[in-house]
């Protein structure tokens, strides 16, 4: 197993880092970095600069005064490597071979602020405030962290159960320091805990990228998914294709019946969320597929008689050789369900955000599919009741994410705009074709 060593050097004054430096001359081949701050900036910052530079497939939070013991360093690790686990914080409250007793207050504040994690974020942990924090690396990075300070904790626990990661614990030992032996985090601490867990609850900050907030956003939308779901479901076979499955927002509502439903997607992060989404599914396979690229698609062809592309075409620059792609993955007379948003005039900067390169007409879009070899058996309008606020949001407030509290309030009334979006007079957000290989 490759291992690595990054260290940050947040101006320490006790010469730890001469100590580090003298340690890596003497070892050049182990794989150890130093990475000074020019000012202290805190055990946050640290982290967060830590973390740009981590590159195996697990990460350890490790504080260098060692009141947690590096020995315990497989037990932390257990539950990643059996692939249960996307997080894993080491308790010192539950039963452990051993820790030193001190602080009465210290312990009742650090159980105090775990349950109000606890309340915000739904979740049983016996210990937030843990030093001893292993992770998925590609999952560590993909989560903005603003805390400079020990408000760190906090914040990365409440958006990690915000993100859905599977969060693990086990017991290990804890030898504490006294505050004269240099222990730092006091009352004040206590309090910026408390601000961070209410703001990480109510931010909307927990990706980098509009994409990964906007699937997200959706993800709080159950009832629209379901509305389009219902829509393409009458189309779909039983041998199911979905390309750029997301987090599965679709995939829920279509995999059941299916004998075989391959949920694939480009995203890392995406892909761990279906496998551990569907991981008690038999019938669904997870995989990374990329839409653009004909070596992807070889080993699946003629394979499906159905392919499902929900609001992926439209990213791809070399949209007909993706349909090419999609083409050979067919099964003759196979179908071809595919959601694109609808009308260039409504491109905007939402569209910008998520890597749209066009929108499409009804007619641009069946042109194209029949030039591919396909045959469009029918065309469906989809969702005009949300046209006039993307066009406003994207275009005259440019708006560049979804926002989940608004997105609620429209799932809220799904009931009320599927019995009135074909009535409407103006057009629809997206545009569904259903189309055969020839």
């Amino acid at each position: 197993m490759t291992r690595e060593l990054v260290i940050v050097n947040d101006c320490s004054k006790d010469e730890s880092a001469e100590v580090v430096e003298s340690f890596i001359a003497e070892h050049p081949e182990a794989r150890i970095r130093l990475i000074h701050h020019a000012v202290n900036q805190g055990k946050g910052a640290a982290i967060r600069t830590a973390i740009q530079h981590a590159e195996c497939e697990f990460s350890i939070i490790q504080d260098a005064d060692l009141e947690y013991d590096p020995g315990e360093y497989r037990k932390i690790l257990m539950p990643l490597l059996r692939g249960d686990a996307d997080v894993v914080y080491g308790s010192r409250f539950v039963v452990s071979e051993e820790r030193r007793v001190l602080y009465f207050w210290h312990s009742l504040a650090n159980k105090m602020l775990t349950l109000l994690c606890n309340f915000v974020s739904d979740l049983n942990l016996t210990d937030m405030e843990t030093c001893y924090k292993a992770f998925r690396t590609s999952l560590l990075k993909t989560i903005p962290i603003r805390s400079n300070r020990f408000g760190i904790e906090p914040e990365l626990t409440v958006k990690l159960a915000r993100r859905h990661a599977r969060i693990y614990e086990v017991a290990i030992s804890y030898h504490g320091r006294t505050y004269e032996e240099g222990k730092k985090i006091g009352l004040k601490d206590a309090f910026e805990a408390l601000w961070v867990i209410l703001k990480s609850r109510l931010t909307n900050d927990l990706y980098f990228g509009a994409g990964p907030a906007i699937l997200e956003a959706l993800a709080q939308a159950p009832r629209f998914n379901r509305w389009m779901a219902d829509t393409i479901s009458g189309f779909i076979g039983n041998r199911v294709l979905e390309i750029g499955a997301g987090t599965g927002n679709m995939t829920r509502h279509l995999c059941p019946r299916r004998s075989l439903y391959m949920a694939t997607d480009l995203d890392t992060e995406h892909l761990e969320r279906l496998r551990n989404g569907f991981r008690h599914r038999p019938n669904v396979h997870v995989q990374k597929l990329d839409a653009a690229s004909a070596g992807d698609f070889a080993p699946l062809r003629e394979t499906f008689d159905t392919v499902v592309l929900l609001n992926v075409l439209e990213h791809v620059e070399d949209d007909a050789g993706a349909l090419d792609n999609i083409k050979s993955s067919l099964q003759s007379g196979g179908k071809l369900v595919v959601l694109v948003p609808q009308g260039p005039e409504a491109y905007g900067a939402m569209d910008e955000s998520l890597g749209h390169f066009r929108r499409y007409t009804r007619e641009s879009l069946t042109t194209l599919l029949e030039a591919r070899g396909f045959h469009v058996e029918r065309t469906l309008f989809f969702n005009r009741v949300s046209y006039p606020g993307w066009r406003v949001a994207g275009q005259l407030l440019k708006a560049r994410s979804l926002s989940p509290f608004s997105m609620g309030l429209f799932d809220r009334l799904v009931w009320l705009w599927r019995k009135i979006d074909n009535s409407l007079p103006w057009g629809p957000t997206s545009v569904i074709a259903v189309a055969v290989k020839k």
